[in-house]
């Protein structure tokens, strides 16, 4: 899996993308905390629930079903978010949902049961270029720690930044582009 923080870089970017006029600031922190979420499973090992269990670790909490009910409950709590129901649902659903897709896309594990309840299998992207992050702050602060940050930064949190700022300065020059010319 990426590490927790990774996970919180896409609902980031796509925020930053938008800009405040469409994902307002609370809705992409909850975005961002709905993408880190699913890691919850981790809690599972500590009550004896294995891994390839549905309620393990990559199992319901990364599925698409369990985004998308994330989505709707946040949907229905728009108000307090400053934002409508489909924004709202739909931005949750993604941000949720970027998570177990960024899982499948690393090196280890199980795989991903991302169309649980459906079915219990689990997946993995053709491509994994994404190291597998060490469960635990001692592994995490080794070698291998630096070597998955490294390839998060390469693989998530550059294009990430990229597509952000693409996004954002593209905005801007449209926002330019259609003022009215008061000099006429």
């Amino acid at each position: 899996m990426p590490t927790i923080l990774t996970h919180a870089v896409v609902p980031c970017a796509i925020g930053l993308a938008c800009g405040r006029a469409i994902l307002p600031r609370r809705l992409v922190a909850l975005g961002m905390l709905a993408a880190m979420l699913p890691d919850l499973d981790v809690l599972a090992f500590k009550f004896g629930i294995p891994y390839a269990h549905a309620m393990g670790h990559r199992g319901m909490t990364h599925s698409l079903a369990f985004a998308a009910l994330a989505g709707l409950l946040a949907g229905l709590c728009g108000k307090p978010l400053h934002a409508r129901f489909p924004i709202a649902s739909l931005f949750i659903f993604f941000s949720m949902a970027s998570h177990g897709l960024l899982d499948t896309l690393t090196t280890g594990g199980l795989g991903i049961a991302l169309l649980w309840p459906w079915s219990d299998q689990r997946f993995f992207a053709p491509v994994q270029m994404i190291r597998v992050s060490p469960i635990g702050l001692s592994r995490f602060l080794s070698e291998r720690g630096l070597i998955v940050l490294w390839s998060e930064f390469r693989w998530v949190w550059l294009p990430c930044m990229g597509f952000a700022l693409g996004i954002a300065c593209w905005r801007r020059h449209r926002a330019i582009c259609h003022e009215p010319d008061h000099h006429r």
